[in-house]
C-alpha cells in the first residue's frame, strides 16, 4: 500500500512517422556596396558613474523624503490602531456597565 507504483509509458500503436531529418544550409553573405565602417570603439569599456554635488544632495534630499513619508504612513496607522482599540475598549466597559445594573 505504501509502496509508490512506477508507471510504465504505454508503446505507441497505429502508424508511427519516423521523425525528419533536418540538414543545415550554409550561410551565405550577401555582397554590398556600401563599405564597412572604418572603426568603432570597443564595447566593453564601461565609464564609472560620477556623483557631483548636485546629484548627491538630490539623492540625499530624495531619500529623506522618501524616509519621511514612509514614517508618516506607520504613524498614522497605529494612530488608526490605538484609536480604533480605545473605542472598542470603551464600547466594553460601557456593556458591561449596563449588563451590571439589572
Amino acid at each position: 500500500m505504501f509502496r509508490p507504483k512506477i508507471p510504465t509509458m504505454p508503446q505507441p500503436t497505429g502508424l508511427v512517422t519516423p521523425p525528419a531529418i533536418v540538414e543545415p544550409t550554409p550561410i551565405t553573405s550577401a555582397v554590398s556596396a556600401t563599405p564597412p565602417p572604418a572603426s568603432q570603439a570597443p564595447a566593453g569599456s564601461r565609464q564609472a558613474v560620477q556623483l557631483t554635488p548636485g546629484t548627491a544632495l538630490a539623492l540625499v534630499g530624495g531619500g529623506t523624503a522618501v524616509v519621511l513619508v514612509v514614517g508618516a504612513v506607520l504613524v498614522s496607522m497605529l494612530l488608526a490602531v490605538t484609536l480604533t482599540a480605545t473605542s472598542v475598549a470603551v464600547c466594553a466597559v460601557v456593556a458591561r456597565s449596563l449588563l451590571t445594573r439589572r
